[in-house]
Order: structure tokens, then sequence, then C-alpha cells
């Protein structure tokens, strides 16, 4: 087990290594003075228990753990302090464990070997899992569900069962506190019940993982919950990636792209609207927009309206009061040559605007509507004629 030291006192160093080199398996890989330097090493090199001390100058132990969990590191942070008032700050980042000076051989050997018994854990769970051609699928975009490998849908135990599988899924591996699950998740309840609670939801959770080849998936050391599924298809991980890849629509992958908007069947979690979600329900809903009205900007160039208008259509359902959306709904009726539905929509527009928010259409709206009517009146005119 590799181990990095952080005090700014040279005295300690010597006694942290000489209790550490007492115990078998731990290796001490780095000791440093201040935070600065431990994080240059720890950029470049591995490592799996830091003991440091919390009152250092530059940077305090408690701002240096901070960054580390903010750029989702999980390497067990312990705090060798003589200062007793800092624990609950300290578990507030995540601390494997505190411990005060004096420090005494026996509680060093018991934090290290009590993470040596985890690391092998976690190795015998990796060790067997499942069959990797195992696919399991989890939708969570209009829905909350899980497939197996077969497409059939897997029953949640509870509902909180799939509550607490979404909430670790948008932390993407990081450790979340037995605390803030409780607050976010169960805070309706009575404390004690919560904390039972919790502990047979993240059971039932767990068995139905194990039950479909992610044996081990769900990680907790008793303070903290982690979800960590690599080989598992997750839709709205795939939907993020792909807006991100695609900054530029064109031939080359604009089937990829109607693909793509069609993942999106709703918003993140449907009609359970989880409140700890909603800035991530707003964020997901806000991506979709955006590639949507890209996409159809795309096809509207291309006059292909017949691809474009059933995606409108579900911008409108969406957003019934966005104005880029309407903009785009209307040149498509005009490429249809469909007078009547570019007059309807305008008109439908016009009136939802005035009675929701009391306002009129923008010139610019005013503008593009009147450009895009003229050639149908016109045509219309024509026909009228012979």
């Amino acid at each position: 087990m590799k181990i990095v030291l952080i005090d700014d006192e040279k005295a300690m160093h010597l006694i942290m290594k000489r209790m550490l080199n007492k115990i078998g398996e731990a290796d001490v890989v780095g000791a440093f003075l201040n935070t600065t330097a431990a994080e240059e090493y720890l950029n470049d090199y591995d490592a799996d228990i830091v003991f440091m001390d919390i009152h250092m100058p530059q940077e305090s132990g408690l701002m240096f753990a901070q960054r580390l969990r903010d750029r989702g590191s999980k390497i067990k942070l312990v705090f060798v302090t003589s200062h007793t008032e800092y624990a609950l700050s300290a578990f507030d980042v995540y601390a494997y464990d505190y411990i005060v000076k004096p420090v005494v051989l026996e509680r060093i050997q018991r934090t290290v070997q009590r993470a040596l018994a985890e690391a092998k854990q976690e190795q015998n769970s990796s060790e067997s899992l499942a069959d990797p051609s195992v696919h399991v699928q989890i939708n969570c975009l209009g829905r909350m569900e899980m497939k197996d490998g077969q497409n059939r849908m897997l029953k949640w135990k509870t509902s909180k069962s799939a509550e607490l599988c979404g909430y670790l899924l948008l932390h993407h591996g990081s450790l979340v506190s037995r605390s803030k699950l409780i607050e976010d998740i169960f805070r309706e309840m009575p404390l004690k019940n919560a904390e039972t609670y919790l502990n047979t939801t993240a059971y039932q959770l767990r068995k139905l993982l194990g039950e479909n080849g992610l044996k081990g998936a769900l990680f907790s050391d008793g303070n903290h919950y982690a979800l960590n599924l690599p080989s598992t298809d997750v839709d709205l991980f795939r939907f993020e990636e792909g807006c991100m890849q695609m900054t530029v629509i064109d031939e080359s992958n604009l089937g990829d792209a109607i693909g793509l908007e069609r993942l999106y069947l709703g918003d993140l979690f449907g009609s359970y609207g989880y409140p700890w979600a909603l800035s991530e329900i707003e964020r997901y809903s806000l991506m979709y927009v955006q590639f949507a009205q890209r996409l159809c900007r795309v096809l509207l160039f291309r006059e292909d309206f017949l691809t474009a208008i059933p995606i409108l259509n579900r911008l409108a359902t969406h957003n019934e009061l966005d104005e880029e959306t309407v903009k785009l709904h209307l040149q498509a009726l005009a490429l249809q040559k469909n007078k009547e539905g570019l007059t309807r929509r305008f008109s439908n527009f016009t009136e939802l605007l005035l009675r929701e928010v009391g306002a009129t259409p923008s010139p610019d709206m005013v503008l593009l509507y009147e450009q895009l009517l003229s050639p149908l009146e016109s045509l219309h005119s024509f026909y009228s004629e012979i």
C-alpha cells in the first residue's frame, strides 16, 4: 500500500516513517512539507493513503483535501493533528480517518490494516464480477428504468432504490456521504428511520446490480457510497457525450445526430422529478433544446422539412414559448409550402405569448413571418388564377 506524508515538521516525517515501516505492506513513497509539493507528486504518481496535518503554512490540510475531492480524487485521506475541533470538517471532505497526536503505533496500524482489508475486498469483488458480456442498460431520460442484457425490464425493489441509483449516477463514481444521502433522499423521515432505510435501500440496489452482472458496482466504506458502472450503457451519459462531440453537424454525422436527438425521450428522471435533481434536470433540458435546434437548422438548410418538423413539434411541447423553436418551425412550414400551417402556427404562438406573458412576438419574428408568407401568398394567387 503506497503512502504519502504531508506535514510541515520534518520530525513527524521521521516518526511516521518509523511506525509505518513496522507495518507489513505499508510503503512510504513520498514525504512533503507542504501541499504544493505533495500535489505535484500526486499528479504524476499513484498513492493509496495520504497522512497529513491540518495546520500548515500556505494551505491547510482541509483546503487541500477539498481541492482533491473537487477534482474527483478518491484517495484515502487521514488527518494527523493536535486539534480535535476539526473532526467534523474533516469528514465533510470524506476523511478516511482522524488521528489525534501524539501518534501511537497501534492507532496507525489499525488504520492501515483496515485500508488493506478494504483494498483486498475490492480486488476480490472485481475478480468475481460476472461475465463482462452481460450488458445492462440504465435509462434516465424521460424515465428511470434498468434493463438486462436481453432488453428485459428489471424491477426496482422499491422506488427509493431507483432514486438512490439515479442520485449516485449523477455523481459519476464520486463518493457521497451518508449524511448527504439522508438529507436529500430521506429527509422526510426521522433521522433514526432514515439511517435504517438508507441501509435497506443500498442493500436492495446492491442485490439488483449483483443479480445482473454488476457485483461490486455499489461501493461503500460505511460512511460513503459510490456507484461505478464502467460496462453499463447509461442513456444520459451517451446523450451528453454525443452533444459535446458533435460541435458541428454535417453530412458525415447527420444520421448519428438524428439518432442522438431521438435518445432524449423526456426530462431527466421523467415523472419522478426528484427535488435534489432540479438543477441537472434543467441542464439536460437546455442541452437538448440547443442540440435539437442546431440539428433542425442543418435539416432545414438541406430542405429536409419532413425530418425537421417532428423534432420541432417535440421542441414545442418541451417549451411552447421558445421563440427560436417557433422561428425554425415557421421556416419548415414555409419549405413545405404549407401556408395554412404557417399562418396557424404564428397565430397560435401570438395568442399564447399574449395570454401567458402579456407580450407580442419580437420584430425579428414578425419580419421573418412576413418574408416567409409573401411567396406562399403569391403562389396561392397563381394557382387560384389557373
